[in-house]
């Protein structure tokens, strides 16, 4: 789909359709009201009689609207007018899209972007729109052998405002918002391949292609890479599989070196059974989700390299799969992590942290500004937070204050946890440094705690995406989230730097 931006009267457009707004009860937005002067009040008319009345996320398509050059006119609902939020705002985008690719329409200009929205500027409604559209078409057959349903009509989107001086300002909000959409969808295609095609060799080859294409550095270690190194800890989860595991740093150096990097690590689980304490079999198959913080990380990473933002930026995955065998790491036994420190592993269904302990330890050779780990770590999380707000915990006030800014503004939405040092007393083990697990109370932040442990030479914030990261049910898939979140928090460390 083509994107592009421009300023008109919204009743000269020509096209197969001309998207308006209208606020409820019954009152036009501003571009609704220059397409209903040139059609001579039709608009106005049909909301009279009471076919529309601007509830927030319904649509109405008119077809042959008297004065008009376009083929069709849809109105989109946006609720009341001094309700209208972020929120609001994309679902009314969403809707829109979604009653457009309900047409035979090949084109379309959309005149919401100069809807008045609370704390929303046009070039974040730009982004938005363009974020959200990109998600409406999205669509993961590659593995089916007949693709389902026919392909969408719609071949070419135009933003319309009504006036042009912010067109400069517009035009890069919307190379963003299609930069954030590509990696969002390289994450979601990610975690939604079958397990036996996505496995850590797979993570790691398309690492690969992304290094080669926007010629970026790769490092790929293997398994005896990683026993030099001394990663105790990443191995033992890998000893039930037969795939091999790999840690994988992709490194994206967007200004001078002498910038200390961003570091972001994701956890790359390609399946988890929870090895020797084994799954209930109930939606087990939804563990090749387990993934999805290593899918953001090359998703955000491919972001930045096709926006060119000037950051420096370091992805780091460590992947394996967790199953039970012979060979499998068992309740009860002890390694010794990449950084000395020792762990009494007494479940090993808590693997994502044991994994992503020798990865923060590995970040250290890069000198980070900043690390932050993104992982579908704890069912835990889910309960506290549902399925809304990924968990964030933090060491560090400034930084979780600057990614729950940035989560705002993404539309990426997180909620920040406690970290005291009074939950690390749950971790305490009898023969080793720590346990892997402290029990079934504050279950996330206890897993936190465990990471904190590795990261005392950096700034350091965690992400929990366990309920954010993939959708169950009748909408099943991955949701390319946190991409949004962590593209937006490099796009403002860019911002706070030049000024």
């Amino acid at each position: 789909m083509k994107f592009n931006i421009k300023s008109g009267n919204p009743g000269r457009q020509r096209g197969a359709c001309v998207v308006v707004g209208v606020f409820e009860p019954n009152k036009l937005t501003e571009a609704a009201e220059a397409l209903d002067k040139v059609a001579g009040g039709y608009i106005g008319g049909i909301l009279r009689s009471g076919d529309m009345r601007g509830k927030a996320g319904s649509t109405l398509v008119l077809h042959n609207v008297p004065g008009t050059l376009c083929e069709r006119v849809l109105l989109v609902g946006l609720g009341k007018e001094q309700e209208v939020n972020g929120k609001v705002y994309r679902d009314a985008v969403r809707a829109a899209f979604k009653a457009l690719h309900e047409t035979g329409a090949a084109d379309a200009t959309l005149f919401l972007t100069d809807v008045p929205v609370k704390e929303c500027d046009t070039a974040w409604k730009v982004s938005q729109a363009a974020i959200v559209a990109m998600e409406n078409i999205y669509r993961f057959d590659r593995l089916k052998s007949k693709a389902e349903g026919a392909k969408p009509h719609l071949r070419k989107v135009t933003l319309g405002t009504a006036s042009g001086a912010k067109l400069a300002a517009s035009e890069e909000a919307l190379q963003q918002g299609l930069a954030i959409a590509d990696g969002m969808n390289l994450a979601k295609d990610l975690g939604n391949l079958a397990p036996n095609i996505c496995t850590p060799t797979y993570l790691a080859e398309q690492a690969a292609s992304i290094a080669k294409a926007y010629k970026l550095k790769v490092t790929i270690l293997d398994q005896k890479d990683m026993e030099k190194l001394g990663m105790g800890s990443l191995l033992a989860v890998a000893r039930g599989s037969r795939q091999p595991a790999k840690l994988i740093a992709l490194e994206y150096w967007g200004q001078a070196k002498k910038q200390k990097p961003v570091v972001l690590v994701g956890k790359g689980i390609t399946f988890d059974t929870g090895g020797i304490s084994l799954k209930p079999a109930a939606e087990m198959d939804e563990m090749k989700y387990d993934m999805c913080g290593a899918a953001s990380v090359l998703g955000t990473i491919t972001a930045i390299a096709r926006m060119h933002l000037p950051v420096n930026v370091v992805g780091i995955i460590p992947t394996t799969e967790n199953m039970p065998g012979g060979n499998a790491t068992k309740p009860g036994d002890v390694v010794t992590s990449m950084s000395g420190q020792t762990i009494e592993i007494l479940n090993t269904d808590a693997e994502g942290r044991l994994i992503l302990c020798d990865a923060l330890t590995y970040a250290e050779r890069y000198e980070p500004d900043t690390v932050i780990d993104i992982a579908t770590l704890t069912g835990a999380c889910v309960i506290a937070l549902g399925h809304v707000a990924s968990g964030l915990l933090s060491t560090d006030d400034k930084l979780a204050e600057e990614l729950l800014r940035a989560s705002e503004q993404a539309a990426d939405r997180a909620w920040r946890l406690p970290l005291w040092d009074d939950y690390q007393e749950q971790l305490k083990s009898n023969f080793a440094d720590m346990a892997n697990i402290g029990g079934r109370a504050a279950g996330t932040i206890t897993a936190a705690c465990f990471l904190a442990r590795f990261t005392k030479k950096y700034r350091w914030a965690h992400l929990d995406i366990a309920g954010t990261a993939w959708k169950s049910g009748k909408e099943k898939g991955a949701t390319g989230r946190p991409v949004p979140l962590l593209t937006r928090f490099l796009i403002g460390r860019t911002v706070t730097k030049a000024r």
